[in-house]
C-alpha cells in the first residue's frame, strides 16, 4: 500500500508519498493553497485518489514543549474536511522543526532561495512521512 504525506500550511501543501513497500518516502508536489479550507481538503484528497494512497499521514505541528497550538488546530481541522471528500484512513505524526530541517537541507545543497520556496513544503512532507514509515518499522533508518 503507498502513503501519502501531508505538510499543511496556509499558503501551500507539501505532498509526499511511499513505495508500495512502505519503505521510502518519496516528495510528489507542493499544491497552492487557494485560502478556503474545503476546496483544498477537496482538491487534495482528489490528488492522493489518483496517487493511489492507501492512507494519509498529516503532519501535526506541536509546540516545542508537546502541546496542541492554534496550528495544531488547523491540521485537524483540515483532516475533518478531508475526511469529508475522502475515506482514506488517517494517521498525524509529530512535524515539529521537520520544515526547519527541510530548509538546513536545501541551504547545504546551494539551492537558491527562490527555489527553495517551491521545494521545501514537499521537503517537509517527505520528511513527516519518512519519520513515520521509520517509526513504524518499515522505512530507512
Amino acid at each position: 500500500m503507498r502513503i501519502a504525506g501531508l505538510d499543511i500550511g496556509d499558503v501551500r501543501i507539501g505532498i509526499a508519498l511511499s513505495d508500495e513497500s512502505e519503505f521510502l518516502a518519496s516528495g510528489v508536489e507542493s499544491y497552492s493553497c487557494v485560502g478556503q479550507v474545503e476546496q483544498d481538503a477537496k482538491a487534495i484528497a482528489g490528488k492522493l485518489q489518483v496517487l493511489g494512497a492507501g492512507k494519509v499521514v498529516f503532519g501535526l505541528p506541536r509546540n516545542m514543549n508537546g502541546t496542541d497550538g492554534p496550528a495544531t488546530e488547523k491540521v485537524r481541522a483540515f483532516a475533518r474536511a478531508f475526511a469529508v471528500y475522502s475515506d482514506i484512513p488517517q494517521a498525524f505524526m509529530d512535524e515539529r522543526l521537520t520544515t526547519a530541517q527541510a530548509q538546513r537541507t536545501l541551504i547545504g545543497a546551494n539551492v537558491s532561495r527562490k527555489k527553495r520556496k517551491n521545494v521545501v513544503d514537499k521537503m517537509a512532507a517527505q520528511i513527516i512521512l519518512q519519520n513515520y514509515l521509520d517509526a513504524k518499522g518499515g522505512g530507512c533508518v
